[in-house]
């Protein structure tokens, strides 16, 4: 928890963005933009479509220009953070090879961002703020496929399965004929059917011959543009060279261990502790009045536990639309914390600051020598009504 509570606040902005960012290029994907003409695949069910591609040959290689666009965070809402091209949005390429390694380079006049990521490990380097977010990978186990491509594809059947299975959280769309980046593809678009938050749909198309994504993209509810998206075009398959993606940070870079901060929230002296939940038990662990009331802005309370060894988690609602809390004890002269640069709203009679996106708020503020951190994917006045119901 020390991790998120000092962190800055132009870093705490950049992180948010960066594993979103990471989270694509660790699944390598390349993204194109719609529309470009040229062929389109016969219309099939998209258990069909989906099942064809992975069974497809794959590539040995992906090289593409990159497009990333970033309408995350509304104007006004990152007030006193430093501009990167995390935040701003950027153009760069792309290159994954045939045995999991990539690298996605973003440039802007800020300075470049260089993610890069292998089997075991990820490392972001953002030269805004000149550093480099790592995350150690879970290790595989015997059972896991190789990342080459020899694995067998799922079967038909299974497939179907899953995809029922998730329709009756989402709509599923059916696989849509089209042709990104020059390349015949489909279509899919999901959207939550229920306790969704702000979250509109997600769009991904992905290669017909291949199973290579090709477009991913996030919308806010009642938005007709991407809050987040990746593209390219130019995009090629073929053999990339090492040394492409073997890139190493600059020397000097702060280093920001994500693994540790993980592995701090969940305790590192065993599982035992995050064992202790319901309120009584948490309350009884921490040296804190723990704020936890049956109901929150009408959700239910679901979960009260425990996140390290002094802090509290409390959870209400569920799916995409709960709301989470973390609480712990104000430290000595109740310091600011991870978004104090950003705007303040006032609860109760004591300032909070707040980060609006259009996917979600975050709210912090100190009260009654308690630290609050609110957080859901709901407008700010939602997570403001919400933080003045927690005494």
């Amino acid at each position: 928890m020390k991790f998120l509570r000092t962190l800055s606040t132009a870093r705490l902005v950049a992180l948010i963005t960066v594993l979103v960012v990471v989270a694509a290029g660790s699944a390598a994907l390349a993204v194109a933009a719609s529309g470009s003409g040229g062929p389109t695949p016969a219309p099939k069910p998209l258990a069909q479509a989906v099942h064809d591609a992975l069974a497809g040959a794959k590539p040995d290689g992906i090289t593409a220009d990159i497009a990333f666009t970033n309408k995350l965070f509304p104007s006004g809402a990152l007030t006193g953070a430093v501009g990167s091209a995390l935040l701003s949005g950027a153009s760069g390429r792309l290159w994954v090879t045939n045995d999991g390694r990539g690298r996605l380079e973003l440039q802007s006049n800020a300075g470049d961002t260089q993610i890069v990521w292998n089997s075991s490990e990820v490392t972001a380097y953002d030269a805004s703020s000149n550093t480099v977010y790592k995350f150690t990978l879970p290790a595989k186990s015997s059972s896991t496929p190789d990342a080459g491509g020899s694995d067998t594809p799922p079967a038909l059947s299974d497939i179907t399965s899953f995809l029922d299975e998730l329709s009756q959280q989402a709509t599923v769309s059916g696989a849509q004929p089209d042709n990104v980046g020059t390349q015949p593809a489909y279509t899919v678009t999901i959207s939550p059917k229920h306790d969704g938050g702000l979250l509109g749909s997600l769009q991904l198309a992905f290669d017909a011959a291949n199973g290579v994504p090709l477009r991913i993209a996030v919308y806010a509810q009642g938005s007709s543009s991407p809050a987040l998206a990746l593209e390219a075009t130019n995009i090629s398959y073929g053999a990339v060279d090492p040394k492409l993606v073997d890139i190493a940070p600059p020397v000097g870079a702060k280093v920001v261990d994500l693994s540790s901060a993980a592995k701090d929230a969940s305790g590192s002296t065993g599982a035992d502790q995050n064992q202790t939940t319901g309120l009584a038990g948490v309350q009884a662990a921490v040296d804190f009045p723990v704020s936890a009331p049956d109901t929150l802005v009408g959700l239910p309370r679901k979960h009260v536990g425990l996140v390290g060894k002094d802090a509290a988690l409390v959870l209400y609602g569920q799916g995409l639309g709960a709301i989470a809390i973390i609480e712990h004890k104000a430290g000595p002269g109740a310091p600011a914390g991870a978004i104090s640069g950003l705007p303040t709203v006032s609860l109760n009679g004591v300032t909070a600051h707040e980060l609006a996106t259009q996917l979600g708020t975050v709210v912090e503020w100190n009260q009654g020598g308690t630290s609050f951190v609110l957080a859901g994917s709901l407008p700010p006045a939602a997570a403001e009504s919400a933080a003045r119901e927690l005494k």
